[in-house]
């Protein structure tokens, strides 16, 4: 549809009190041609359109109709949604609203983009309560004490020749799970209401977050066109990072570079690395580690073989900011940089052979332990999965940076877990893996194995920079790793007393406590 440049043109010229005649004088044309571009009925641009501007003394972006044309793609969008519904203007009575309402058409606009955005936050609220697994946990404890409850009730009522002291026992039971269903659920409403205060959106992290939970965090496409790709890369069965350079330059004429330091003219140098488009070159500090290095050449052929299967997925309907399909395409790209790295079926043999020992697969692969764990918490396939882990990430101050939840365990997504955790403990011990076994409120126990990394290697200068890696699986998995071997596992009294976090904790005896629960009276 033309932009409605005539009416604007028309206006003008009654604006100043020039007649047709005189205008069509001044720019060189006849008057009848000059009222069809008045009338839209004839398009104008180029050397024509600036005469009328500089006739009319009108900037020229005013006159050209940008911002009308954009006005006028919007409003058919908003007549196009089915609440709209019945409302059917033409072309030319749109054209001519925009040309002489521009001011309410941007009104209307924003009134229906405004609207958009509370659905859209609506839906995302929704999906959220279904998939937040520290909402879908509390209410599974619910359940489990009503449960319980209903259980030690209908004996107490049922089988009359309990002694007194057994139904002393069944009665002490029922207030026991009473009280624990009481914290529970005042720490549901209390988690409810903090998250309804404080997130008026749902962030883009949020959003890619319920993206990767909802498909288990495996996606088949991806480890379809990885193994394709391992296969080019590791033309004589051997994968690292000479075979990477070599397919890199063979295929699409990228050379790689090492410079002890970046180059401060190049904003977008993140971290350790640096692609140049331009040069087709991938720069890397000269600290940057091996295992680095050969994952960021992984994401960068990945990128470049699978440029458009990348960006559909990130175009996912669920991600509804350029901000999160951004973090998507990040995302996919290290995902599918995994799978280059450790094929799906040679990983999980592995794994499964050493009793899922990192270290050793870090060894394998010459890789790092975090990279390794990352690719075993998406061993996810049906029928022929490995151990289910969550993982968390935590920097120096304890906050975490990365996660991933394991379906029944309460790991928070962001600000800081239990200060009991493995995760925590390995900031003390160096470069040694913790292991650790631990039961929460409900009774449920886990296996908790942490280790503190570093991806880069400090200059002189720089201050060397950790992380904490922590991976968790059930108890039942656990027997299953090598991390179980001279750990007695049905030893409950051995067990560390933790929680998902202080404001989310039940353990109210607990010394180390750093914030009060959150109840329902403290949210006023």
């Amino acid at each position: 549809m033309r932009a409605p440049i005539g009416f604007r043109i028309r206006n003008q010229r009654k604006i100043l009190s020039v007649s047709q005649v005189n205008l069509a004088k001044i720019i060189g044309i006849s008057p009848s041609y000059l009222n069809l571009i008045e009338a839209s009925k004839r398009d104008v641009g180029g050397l024509l359109l600036q005469k009328i501007a500089k006739a009319l003394e009108m900037e020229l972006h005013l006159l050209s109709g940008e911002g009308e044309q954009r006005l006028i793609s919007d409003i058919e969008e908003l007549l196009a949604d089915a609440i709209i519904k019945g409302f059917d203007l033409s072309a030319k009575e749109i054209r001519e609203f925009v040309a002489q309402f521009p001011d309410l058409a941007a009104v209307l606009i924003r009134i229906y983009r405004s609207y958009i955005d509370a659905n859209a936050n609506i839906e995302a609220y929704v999906n959220r309560l279904e998939s937040d697994p520290l909402f879908s946990e509390l209410l599974h404890q619910v359940l489990s004490k009503i449960t319980a409850i209903h259980s030690s009730a209908e004996i107490l009522q049922n089988v009359s020749d309990l002694s007194d002291e057994e139904e002393k026992k069944f009665l002490r039971s029922i207030g026991q799970y009473s009280n624990n269903l009481s914290d529970v659920a005042q720490n549901l409403i209390g988690h409810f209401d903090q998250s309804t205060q404080l997130r008026k959106t749902v962030t883009p992290v949020r959003e890619l977050d319920d993206l990767i939970i909802a498909e288990k965090n495996y996606f088949p496409v991806l480890e379809d066109r990885a193994q394709v790709l391992h296969k080019e890369i590791a033309k004589n069965a051997v994968m690292n990072e000479a075979a990477l350079r070599y397919s890199l330059k063979e295929r699409f004429d990228i050379k790689v570079e090492e410079a002890w330091l970046p180059d401060s003219s190049k904003k977008n140098f993140f971290r350790h690395h640096y692609f140049d488009e331009e040069k087709k070159t991938m720069f890397f500090q000269g600290s940057t580690r091996s295992a680095t290095r050969q994952f960021q050449l992984a994401s960068l052929y990945g990128r470049l073989a699978e440029n458009d299967l990348l960006n559909a997925l990130a175009n996912d309907e669920r991600l509804t900011s350029y901000s999160a399909k951004n973090l998507a395409l990040r995302s996919f790209s290290n995902y599918l940089a995994s799978a280059i790295i450790f094929p799906y079926d040679q990983i999980l043999e592995d794994a499964n052979k050493s009793n899922y020992d990192i270290d050793y697969l870090v060894q394998k692969y010459a890789t790092s332990f975090e990279q390794v764990a990352h690719r075993l918490v998406t061993l996810r396939k049906k029928d022929n999965s490995g151990i289910a882990f969550g993982f968390l990430r935590s920097d120096p101050a304890g906050r975490l940076t990365k996660h991933f939840p394991l379906e029944g365990l309460l790991l928070p997504s962001s600000g800081h877990a239990c200060p009991l955790w493995a995760i925590y403990k390995a900031f003390q011990t160096g470069s040694q893996t913790v292991r650790q076994i631990v039961r929460f409120s409900d009774g449920s126990r886990y296996l908790f194995i942490a280790k503190t990394v570093t991806k880069r290697l400090a200059t002189f200068k720089e201050q060397r920079f950790y992380s904490s890696v922590m991976l968790a699986c059930e108890i039942s998995d656990a027997r299953d790793t090598i991390y179980a071997r001279g750990l007695d596992l049905s030893d409950e009294q051995a067990d560390i007393l933790v929680g998902a976090a202080c404001r989310l904790c039940v353990l109210d005896d607990c010394v180390h406590r750093q914030e009060e629960a959150l109840y329902p009276n403290q949210m006023m």
